[in-house]
């Protein structure tokens, strides 16, 4: 039990120092992307222009990364966040305004950071510069989680966690589906 027990008092620590950060960056640059993140819209633009200007490795990368996405989120938001009920970080512990802008729903996992790096994750191995490019706001999107008062650390490793499940058992359907014919 005392394990446990330091894992949640760190996370909830972690949690405060995150949300209480008040650097200009975060001021300016984290809004914009929880905002771009907001309903994968910046995941869609991302895999739109990488079929537009990437040829046969940017058609793949994006139908990928979008197959991916859309798996991380049906098991972060569809499944697991319905199994397990946890509160958001309190209201008290956000200095800032973005705490009025929380969903109700269950705060773990965070179905924003498994959508972002299975997106990522998935994109990388078919086209790697595009992955290091996804992979700038896919941090900034798991920080902007933390900051802006709606998920604890855990939450958000727990949707990396199945953000790179979801990119890898999406990855790896063909082979496996080839295998099953045979």
């Amino acid at each position: 039990m005392g394990i446990l027990r330091g894992l949640r008092d760190g996370d909830h620590r972690l949690t405060r120092r995150m949300a209480a950060s008040d650097s200009d960056w975060a001021r300016r640059l984290l809004p914009p992307v929880e905002e771009a993140a907001e309903h994968t819209k910046l995941w869609w633009a991302a895999s739109v222009a990488m079929a537009a200007g990437g040829g046969w490795r940017g058609r793949k990368a994006a139908a990928v990364g979008i197959m991916s996405m859309a798996a991380a989120e049906l098991f972060s938001n569809g499944v697991v966040k319905q199994l397990v009920k946890r509160r958001r970080p309190p209201k008290e512990w956000i200095p800032h305004d973005d705490v009025e802008d929380r969903p109700d729903s269950s705060s773990f996992p965070s179905g924003h950071t498994a959508a972002a790096v299975a997106f990522t994750a998935a994109v990388a191995p078919s086209w790697p510069w595009a992955g290091a490019v996804c992979a700038v706001p896919m941090t900034l999107v798991a920080i902007e989680r933390v900051h802006s008062g709606a998920h604890y650390p855990s939450d958000v490793a727990a949707g990396a966690a199945i953000g790179l499940v979801a990119a890898a058992l999406v990855r790896a359907t063909p082979r496996l589906l080839i295998r099953a014919r045979g």
